[in-house]
Parts: C-alpha cells; sequence; structure tokens
C-alpha cells in the first residue's frame, strides 16, 4: 500500500549488508511491520467514524469488525510484499529474513482472504467495488510518484490518504446495506483531514529550523492556502448536503493548531512528540466529527 502519511515515532533501521551477522529481531521486525506509525491513524480513524456513524442507523456491528480485520491484515501485507520485491526501505537477505518475509506475506495473506471471504458474500457488499477501484487507483498513482523522488513526496502521500480514508464511506457502507452522500461525506471530510496532516506535519519537519514568523509564513504560505482550501470545500460540502454544518467543528483544533504555529516560539524538533500530538488530534477529530454526526441526524 505504499509509504503514507508518516509521523514517525521509531529510529530508523540500518539496511543489512552481504557481510552482516545474523538479522537483530528488531530488523526482523523491521521487514514485516509497517513503519509508518501516522497511516495506521489515516486508516483505522476513517473506519472508526464510517462504522460509528453506521451504527446510529441501526447498522449491524459484525461486518464492521469483519471489514476491520481485513483493513488491517491488508495494510499489514504491503510492508513484507515491500521487503521481499526491494522496493521499499528495506530488502529482504537470502536464506532467513527471505523467509521471515514470506511467512508473515502467507499469513498476513491468508488473514485478509478469511476476511473477505466471510464479508462479502454475507452481508451483500458488491456496493464496495467501486470503493475497491478507487483505493487500487489511489496507490497505484501513489506508486508511481514514489519513482519520482522526493519533490513528490507529500503528493504521494495525499494521494495515499485517499485510498486510507475509503475505509469511513465502506464501513458505513457494510454497516447499513448502502452509499448514500453521508458515506460519500464522510470519505471527504475523513480526507481533508487527513491531508491536513500530511502538510502540517511535512511543515513542521522541513520549517523546524526557522526562528521568525517572516521565515515562517514564506516557508508555509502554501499550506495556508491548502487550510483556506479545507474551509471553502467544507462549506461547499455543507451546502451540497453532503455534511452537516456542525461537522465544520470538528476541524476547529486542526485548523488552529496549524495557524498557531506561525506564531509560536521557535522550539526544538521532537519528531515522536509530533506523531503523539497528531495522533491526539486524530482523536479529537474522530470524536468531534461521530458527535455532529449523532446530533444532526
Amino acid at each position: 500500500m505504499g509509504q503514507m502519511a508518516a509521523f514517525p515515532l521509531a529510529a530508523p533501521v540500518r539496511p543489512l549488508t552481504e557481510s552482516s551477522p545474523a538479522p537483530s529481531p528488531e530488523r526482523l521486525k523491521a521487514l514485516v511491520v509497517p513503519r509508518e506509525h501516522g497511516a495506521w491513524g489515516i486508516l483505522l480513524m476513517p473506519l472508526l467514524v464510517g462504522g460509528a456513524a453506521g451504527m446510529h442507523f441501526e447498522g449491524k456491528i459484525e461486518p464492521v469488525l469483519l471489514l476491520l480485520g481485513a483493513a488491517l491484515s491488508l495494510f499489514w501485507l504491503r510492508a513484507p510484499v515491500e521487503s521481499l520485491l526491494g522496493t521499499g526501505v528495506m530488502r529482504a537477505q537470502p536464506g532467513q529474513e527471505r523467509r521471515h518475509v514470506i511467512s508473515a506475506i502467507a499469513l498476513a495473506a491468508a488473514l485478509s482472504f478469511f476476511f473477505l471471504a466471510v464479508l462479502l458474500p454475507e452481508w451483500n457488499s458488491q456496493t464496495l467495488l467501486p470503493l475497491a477501484s478507487v483505493v487500487v487507483i489511489a496507490f497505484a498513482t501513489q506508486a508511481f510518484l514514489k519513482k519520482m523522488g522526493r519533490s513528490t513526496r507529500m503528493a504521494s502521500q495525499i494521494v495515499g490518504a485517499i485510498g486510507l480514508t475509503v475505509t469511513a464511506p465502506a464501513a458505513y457502507c457494510v454497516a447499513t446495506g448502502r452509499l448514500d452522500r453521508l458515506a460519500l461525506g464522510l470519505w471527504l471530510a475523513t480526507f481533508l483531514f487527513s491531508a491536513n496532516q500530511v502538510y502540517f506535519v511535512q511543515l513542521r519537519i522541513h520549517g523546524s529550523k526557522l526562528t521568525t514568523f517572516k521565515d515562517r509564513v514564506r516557508q508555509g504560505a502554501g499550506f495556508l492556502v491548502a487550510e483556506a482550501v479545507v474551509l471553502a470545500a467544507l462549506l461547499a460540502a455543507v451546502r451540497g448536503g453532503w455534511l452537516v454544518a456542525m461537522s465544520c467543528v470538528a476541524f476547529a483544533p486542526a485548523i488552529l493548531r496549524g495557524t498557531a504555529w506561525f506564531l509560536q516560539k521557535p522550539q526544538p524538533m521532537n519528531v515522536r512528540k509530533l506523531g503523539w500530538s497528531e495522533m491526539r488530534q486524530s482523536l479529537a477529530f474522530g470524536a468531534l466529527l461521530i458527535f455532529s454526526v449523532y446530533w444532526s441526524h
């Protein structure tokens, strides 16, 4: 599933060379476990939002749990496949590493097949096919952007977020049996929030050494424009009936934290702290968005 918006909370693992000793447990874990911590949030937060919204309309929880299992196993599958093919950060070396990676692929694929085999026939989930096609297109486009180098890194992460946030309408769809305007509105809302997170994290990382307000504005002018675009898209979605007006409240903490960065005093860059901060932003956004759906319907 490609490299997603990453809020790195762990130190990088050095590649293994041909002359290296037996791989350490840390390296074996890194070969098969997705390292982009922020992508887990971008995957799970929309799914929980969509599932909770579906429950409000007397939806069923069983298919949501099956979708959760399928999404997690498919997301996990991406890391060992990239390690085996050498298309990711690390490449599995012949011997113990390759056997370890192949075992992880087999387990993740088996789990994915099990959850999908139960979910799709039992819960009339053919309406998921259009969403699945969007996921395939999004991650194919992301893979292409990744190959173009660092200049397209943020663009590839935002495109990846399109695929990850499909879990919002998918969870709502399997819970209620329909793919309606609210489902698509939740998708739009969770994508706009996730794209804002991707942009903000990149801004913080690349602007960590900026000390003056003028320099920050120069560096973050595009981010300010992006925040204005998010607000305009929200208003258009509300006017078009895709979102309720109260859903805009869910964006308030993220918009305020992005704007406040330009006014804050310079602070040492702490990537781990930034990652946890953005995780809290995701939890707050998801809770407020669910509250807006419950309050307005």
